[in-house]
């Protein structure tokens, strides 16, 4: 080879390492993938060129759900490297359970104080403190500053996720939607990150308005996120397809879940377990209970007990996840399982880092008062007190599941009224697609016997709200369960009124009591 050959040579692996970062910050992954992939295999490459592919890599991974691979890339750079590792490098190691790398000092002059390395010794100091105990606060603290030194920045950053994402998730395991709203609101705002952090951003404003209850904003997020012309990788997969099941899930609709679960289940399949993706990956555990899929499942709820206990079981994080398995467990009637889970959050609410009111004591409490209503003990105000503080926390959805449990529960009238009531204000409101009855004038159906006596002729009769209601999801094709489910009575309800209706109408048959319905509905 001459000298110009080798000349030649080194040019093409200094324009590939170029190609790789242009390519990444782009969101073009598998070419970033590709030629960082190939500086790495040069035998002769330059250590600082080694560096810049292997963090070009490390980002490529973290986007396409494998943040092991990632973690055991930057690993590779601070043992090989010295004075390469980012302090951020963090996200991969601590999300995947190890423990961050201490950059270790390049020779020479050190380097420059810019924004870019203020916003990464940010965001390596966030996500450490959030796995420490009463490191929460701090965590979003820092990741709030990182996000608002890259908007000073401006333009694409290489990072394995963005501090505003981050933020974000701490937030939401907080019970602080709205402070993840802010948080992503203002990331899509300034574009923060670029192209690679676009949906990401888009995707979780979207689960923040899910946990604050407004599921129209919910739902018009997921669709401006799917709408984006970046490709779609797989930890914005995982995040779309849960936040999809989860708003599925929150509108009673059983037929829709299933339709989704081919989607999840592939979601899960590219997507390996890690400290970020829990929010959506517990998401689905509650699905998979609610469809008796829950032994698929299993292995990567084995992976996520796992991972938290390798970081010693961090209150932030385990929390959340332990209260999604708990109710993973009651919906697939799996009482050893709930009992455990149950025992985790008490465990959690009685660390000396966990405060009184923080989520996990709202959470703790909420599992206890659950479990007591599953065993027949109904108390007004211990139901009451759980599940509002379960909606002050961002999680109305649940506290009103609950308190339908004990509705259904409890042999007093005056319960089971004030129970079906607090479930349906919990859920009131304009942007509720769960339940559309106002809060301030609620029907409350009593379980009483179908009526009797004589049968009226058949003919279009007026009908009552309620019995509208469950008149038009019967014509949808729900069963008593589901119709249930959606307005929070249970299934024997339904019948009664179905009954009723049925007398009413004088309906000889199902299919004459669907064409009687239809008349009346159109009346």
């Amino acid at each position: 080879m001459t000298v110009l050959d080798e000349h030649r040579t080194l040019d093409a692996d200094l324009d590939l390492v170029d190609e790789a970062e242009r390519a990444v910050v782009a969101g073009e992954l598998v070419e970033a993938a590709r030629c960082a992939d190939a500086v790495l295999a040069e035998p002769d490459a330059e250590p600082c060129r080694l560096a810049r592919a292997a963090h070009v890599l490390a980002a490529v991974h973290a986007h396409r759900g494998l943040l092991a691979d990632a973690a055991d890339l930057h690993a590779w750079v601070a043992a090989a490297v010295p004075g390469s590792a980012s302090p951020a490098a963090a996200v991969a190691l601590v999300g995947t359970g190890r423990a961050p790398v201490e950059p270790a000092s390049a020779a020479g002059r050190p380097a420059p104080p810019t924004l870019r390395a203020g916003a990464e010794g940010l965001v390596g100091r966030a996500v450490t403190a959030s796995v420490r105990p009463g490191g929460s606060a701090a965590a979003l603290s820092e990741l709030t500053r990182a996000a608002a030194v890259l908007e000073c920045r401006g333009g694409a950053v290489l990072l394995d996720d963005s501090p505003a994402a981050l933020g974000a998730l701490v937030a939401l395991h907080r019970g602080e939607p709205d402070l993840a709203r802010s948080l992503t609101d203002r990331a899509v705002a300034a574009d923060l990150g670029g192209a690679p952090h676009r949906r990401r951003h888009l995707l979780l404003r979207a689960w923040a308005d899910m946990a604050g209850g407004d599921l129209g904003a919910a739902h018009a997020g997921l669709e401006t996120a799917a709408a984006r012309p970046e490709p779609v990788h797989a930890r914005d997969e995982l995040v779309a397809v849960a936040l999809e099941a989860g708003l599925v899930r929150r509108a009673g609709d059983t037929r829709g879940l299933l339709a989704l679960w081919t989607r999840a289940r592939e979601a899960v399949l590219h997507h390996a377990v890690d400290l970020w993706s829990l929010l959506a990956i517990g998401e689905l555990v509650v699905v998979a209970g609610r469809l008796g899929q829950q032994t698929w499942l299993a292995p990567h709820a084995e992976s996520v007990d796992e991972l938290l206990a390798a970081l010693d079981r961090p209150v932030l994080w385990a929390a959340p996840w332990d209260w999604c398995a708990f109710l993973a467990a009651v919906a697939a009637d799996d009482p050893p399982a709930a009992q455990r889970h149950a025992a985790h959050l008490a465990d959690a609410a009685s660390d000396p880092a966990a405060q009184a009111g923080s989520l996990a004591t709202v959470l703790a409490r909420a599992a206890r008062v659950w479990l007591h209503v599953l065993a027949g003990e109904v108390d007004l105000d211990e139901v009451t007190a759980a599940t509002t503080a379960l909606a002050g926390a961002g999680m109305a959805y649940d506290g009103a599941r609950l308190a339908k449990e004990a509705a259904v529960r409890t042999t007093d009238k005056r319960v089971l009224s004030a129970m079906l009531g607090l479930a349906r204000g919990l859920l009131a409101g304009p942007s509720s697609a769960e339940d559309p009855t106002p809060a301030a004038t609620p029907t409350v159906p009593e379980p009483a016997a179908p009526e009797t006596g004589p049968r009226p002729p058949s003919r279009p009769a007026v009908l009552s709200e309620r019995e509208r209601e469950v008149a038009e999801l019967l014509l949808d094709g729900m069963t008593y369960r589901e119709i249930g489910d959606r307005l929070f009575i249970s299934a024997k309800t339904v019948e009664h009124h179905v009954g009723r209706m049925r007398q009413r109408l004088g309906s000889e048959s199902r299919t004459g009591l669907f064409a009687d319905l239809r008349d009346a509905l159109a009346s």
